[in-house]
């Protein structure tokens, strides 16, 4: 059988519960989204968007106010596109309030790191901003490894090195949760670019920016994840996809989207 092609999220998935990469990318079952999802989706597009602010009137003396206020417009946008969703979701009035507002102070935090980049460079401020502009929401996929990932910042530094970044909503800062997704996007950036990023990491919006250095340790540890991956779903049979029961499967406030399918304490 033909290998599937794996992703950051479906590894992450089997190793949190092979029972769960079964019903998600094996039966293909749909998952109804939930607020961290969407609120997540939300970020991200407005951090994608931001770039893309006419910033012809902008200069270093106000560029601050301005562009909190492209932030407070983009951000209304993307919650205005995500309303299906979020009308789905059923929260109460308090709830959307919450999450809305948390989420702005959440892109205020990143914005006030990019304003110390914006007055570490040198030049006018569209200069600058251009400078700071990364590539962004870049799909790469390797057939070498069967493997994809979309990489939310390809970032050029002044040296002429390249980081990637990721974006997360996540409360904790622990970085060993997200080592392997950044091996896989160091590896499938060095397969299509035969170099290596210099660092890889995270920016914590409710939080700070995290980085790793990048080495052929690192690359050869996402290699070795994939090959045991693609080994381990080479069948259909669910039988091959243990359950993994533990917190992750329900806690106070909601369980697992397979809970009910699954009855993991069965």
């Amino acid at each position: 059988m033909q290998k599937r092609v794996q992703s950051p999220s479906s590894i992450k998935t089997y190793n949190h519960c092979p029972r769960k990469y079964y019903y998600t990318y094996i039966l293909q079952l749909e998952t109804p989204p939930n607020i961290h999802q969407v609120r997540g989706n939300i970020a991200h597009s407005v951090l994608e968007h931001f770039f893309d602010v006419d910033t012809k009137q902008m200069s270093m003396e106000n560029y601050e106010g301005e562009l909190k206020l492209k932030v407070q417009q983009l951000l209304l946008q993307e919650w205005q596109n995500a309303k299906p969703k979020l009308d789905y979701l059923q929260l109460t009035q308090d709830q959307k309030i919450f999450y809305f507002e948390e989420t702005l102070i959440m892109l205020f935090n990143w914005l006030e790191l990019f304003c110390t980049k914006i007055e570490k460079q040198q030049g006018t401020f569209q200069e600058r901003f251009k400078k700071l502009t990364p590539e962004r929401e870049k799909m790469f996929v390797s057939e070498k490894y069967s493997a994809k990932g979309i990489i939310d910042a390809i970032e050029s530094q002044g040296d002429g090195t390249i980081r990637l970044m990721d974006y997360k909503t996540s409360s904790t800062e622990n970085m060993n949760e997200h080592l392997l997704q950044l091996a896989i996007y160091c590896l499938l950036y060095f397969d299509k670019h035969g170099t290596m990023p210099k660092h890889a990491g995270v920016y914590f919006l409710k939080g700070k920016e995290r980085l790793i250095d990048v080495d052929v340790a690192l690359l050869e540890m996402a290699k070795k994840e994939i090959e045991h991956i693609h080994s381990a779903t080479k069948t259909t049979d669910v039988n091959n996809y243990p359950k993994n029961p533990g917190p992750l499967c329900k806690w106070s406030s909601g369980h697992c989207a397979f809970y009910d399918i699954c009855r993991p304490h069965e």
